[in-house]
């Protein structure tokens, strides 16, 4: 029997789920003027905590949004963040029950999927979690990276201040948000939290730059400039770090680019989860100006398995059975039929063998069954199967999703 009970954190005890949160990652707890910007994130009755003896020793937290699919459709997604267990009551069972609390209420709310970033890899993969985008960072050279000459020149860019950051952007994002599958839509807490803080505070000196065309503002890029250790040459340098880029175009993509590039007294510029189809080596005289290395940009959970496969649209192939077995959410386990045309709970023999993490990787195409069926993390029944889901859950567009939560 545990000797600690889960319920739903009432608002008085919302700042100490803070504080057990950010002690779990060895972090201060929150001045009163942070406070005052991240008490706004908290949406009523989205926060589990775990109490023992009256104290809270455990929290998870949870975001309500909208993510977007392969075909530009979209589906409400819990955004788990804020978890974490105090150090003296790890190991007893704390985790897994504050995850299972927060699967259980995505699902009463109607939420057919659940997405976080892992602080660390191996845990999630157990409550059902699949690395379902994968991108990279990228670390550019600024001073060896030059434009070819053939890369187009349209629109403009400016710099805007705080006030018009905070009309702008929001606004710019929802325009990018059904253009590429992986963006998850943000809410004003989050928008208080990730950007007005900064914003109107002292500490970051964040600069925000939009893009705009005939057709108005297409994208935006927000940075900021500090000395860090390069990856380039010996000793430290002064790093533009790429916070957020987000784009409806690609003309706003490649004049946002064409600015950053521009930027005096900068050695290296860093973005962070950006697109694994990223075309910025190829838009430079020397590609290797650029190193990559290998980021997740997103781990889902697939909490409602018919209603979330339901929600995008599939390639041209013929049709394929998946047996999936869902321990945690056991209404989940069973058989589908997926074909060009959607797809439906059936009888017929599997193709394919897949625990729901796997079918999480699998979602939103970052990776190809023909892949995962190699890493045996598919069990195939029907070899002929394997070809037909690549083609069936392959996206035209790479999944991105450089939102931080």
């Amino acid at each position: 029997m545990s000797d600690f009970t889960v319920r739903p954190v009432e608002e008085s005890e919302l700042r100490t789920a803070s504080t057990v949160f950010l002690g779990a990652l060895h972090m201060a707890p929150l001045s009163d003027e942070k406070w005052r910007y991240w008490s706004r994130s908290y949406e009523p009755g989205r926060t589990q905590g775990a109490f023992s003896d009256g104290q809270l020793i455990g929290a998870a937290v949870t975001w309500g949004s909208r993510l977007t699919l392969p075909g530009g459709g979209a589906l409400p997604m819990a955004a788990v963040t804020g978890v974490g267990v105090r150090a003296d009551h790890t190991r007893r069972g704390v985790l897994t029950e504050l995850m299972t609390a927060a699967l259980a209420d995505a699902h009463e709310r109607g939420e057919p999927l659940a997405g976080l970033h892992a602080t660390e890899a191996p845990i999630y993969g157990r409550f059902g979690y699949g690395m379902a985008i994968r991108a990279g960072n990228l670390r550019i050279n600024r001073r060896a990276a030059t434009l070819r000459a053939d890369v187009p020149r349209l629109g403009q860019v400016r710099l805007v201040d705080p006030d018009e950051a905070l009309r702008l952007v929001p606004a710019i994002y929802e325009r990018a948000l059904p253009t590429r599958p992986g963006l998850m839509s943000r809410s004003a807490g989050w928008w208080a939290l990730a950007y007005e803080k900064r914003l109107r505070g002292t500490e970051d000196n964040l600069l925000v730059a939009v893009h705009s065309d005939p057709d108005g503002a297409t994208g935006f890029v927000t940075y900021s400039v500090s000395e860090e250790r390069s990856e380039f040459a010996a000793g430290n340098c002064a790093t533009l770090r790429i916070r957020d880029f987000q784009t409806a175009t690609a003309t706003a993509a490649t004049g946002l680019w064409r600015y950053l590039l521009g930027v005096d007294l900068v050695d290296e510029i860093f973005a962070w989860a950006r697109s694994i189809e990223e075309p910025l080596p190829a838009m430079l005289t020397d590609p290797r100006a650029v190193r990559t290395t290998f980021e997740e940009g997103l781990w889902l959970r697939l909490v409602d398995v018919p209603r979330a496969l339901a929600g995008r649209t599939y390639g041209t192939a013929e049709p394929v059975v998946l047996d999936v077995r869902d321990r945690l959410l056991p209404a989940n386990s069973g058989r589908y039929r997926i074909s060009p045309h959607g797809t439906e709970p059936t009888t017929e023999p599997p193709g394919l063998v897949l625990d729901v993490e796997a079918l999480a990787m699998l979602y939103l195409g970052a990776w190809p069954a023909s892949t995962l069926a190699t890493a045996g993390r598919i069990e195939v029944a029907d070899p002929d199967a394997v070809p037909h889901a690549d083609r069936l859950f392959a996206s035209p567009t790479a999944a991105m999703c450089s939102t931080m939560f």
